[in-house]
């Protein structure tokens, strides 16, 4: 075996831009032999994938995929630099792909997950799989993040808008067309408002008195307050910390598909028709990009500087 040096493989690394760990197991899967480790990092895709990884990427979709007993689901968002290659359908079929694999992973965190064979071709992983795609595509792709679900009762999701937003929701129910509509309603009402927790119960207390503090700070810079005392001021945070625990909350939200309920209300409805318990047990919502730094230059002008315009 010939021995790998660090010079070898800074070497590698400027002729191809790839990752120096990557570049240190070409070399040794290739027992030093500088032409081939440049074949081995081409055919994983790792060659190009590097030297994109400075640019931004902040398009892309979310995806989920459930189970067809609806007892394990995942959600993911993967990143593309544009929205052109976000509607690409050979990104689309990637990224449920990706979605796939989640929910079948038993992956504590994203380094786990991208470490992991992936299940169409285990002589790669998940993320010399996506170096593969950046190679294919020819943008930076991200898989930024996922969640998986496992359930004893079952799970719904909903994709908005060809993947700019997508839920999960977890629903301790019997299976059946009512139940299943209802948790689909749920899983669109958090798409469209966003809630952050399942009711009140769940909300942190530290939340809570941060909310608390940020209020009390707005009263208190309001010129229309300024001769009342603190106590009094303090009274009236309770109101509007209570108003801005129904936007935070699933269950005091009113309901969109009828604006004379609230969530709660709704599910009482759904208990009564369907004759069973119906019981929201956790949501997840992912917004596309969400966060994330946008590009601020625009793609005809990219093109236009890459061909010297």
């Amino acid at each position: 075996m010939a021995e790998i040096t660090a010079s070898m493989v800074k070497d590698l690394r400027e002729k191809t831009g790839a990752g120096m760990m990557d570049c240190k197991k070409a070399l040794t899967e290739t027992n030093g032999n500088f032409d081939e480790a440049i074949e081995f990092l081409r055919k994983k895709g790792l060659a190009a994938a590097e030297k994109k990884a400075s640019r931004i990427a902040a398009e892309g979709v979310c995806d989920t995929f459930v189970s067809d007993d609806r007892k394990s689901a995942a959600v993911v968002e993967v990143n593309s630099e544009t929205d052109f290659v976000a509607k690409n359908d050979k990104f689309k079929g990637f990224v449920a792909n990706v979605a796939k694999q989640a929910a079948s992973s038993n992956a504590a965190d994203l380094d786990s997950f991208l470490a992991e064979k992936w299940a169409l071709d285990p002589s790669k992983t998940v993320k010399e799989e996506l170096s593969s795609q950046i190679a294919v595509i020819g943008e930076k792709l991200d898989i930024r993040r996922f969640v998986k679900y496992t359930t004893n009762g079952f799970i719904v999701s909903y994709i908005h808008m060809g993947g700019s937003h997508a839920v999960l929701i977890d629903v301790d129910a019997p299976v059946n067309d009512a139940t299943v509509e209802a948790a689909k309603n749920l899983a669109m009402q958090i798409a469209a408002l966003n809630p952050k927790y399942v009711d009140q119960s769940e909300v942190p207390a530290d939340f809570i008195e941060h909310e608390k503090m940020i209020l009390k700070e707005q009263a208190m810079n309001d010129p229309a307050n300024a001769n009342k005392p603190e106590q009094i001021i303090d009274k009236m945070l309770i109101g509007r910390l209570q108003k801005e625990m129904k936007e935070f909350c699933l269950m005091d939200q009113v309901y969109v598909k009828d604006q004379e309920l609230s969530v709660s209300k709704y599910i009482d409805s759904v208990k009564k028709a369907a004759g069973c318990d119906f019981k929201v047990n956790r949501f997840v919502h992912y917004i596309t990009g969400e966060g994330l730094e946008k590009r601020n230059d625009d793609f005809a002008a990219e093109v236009a500087k890459q061909m010297g315009m």
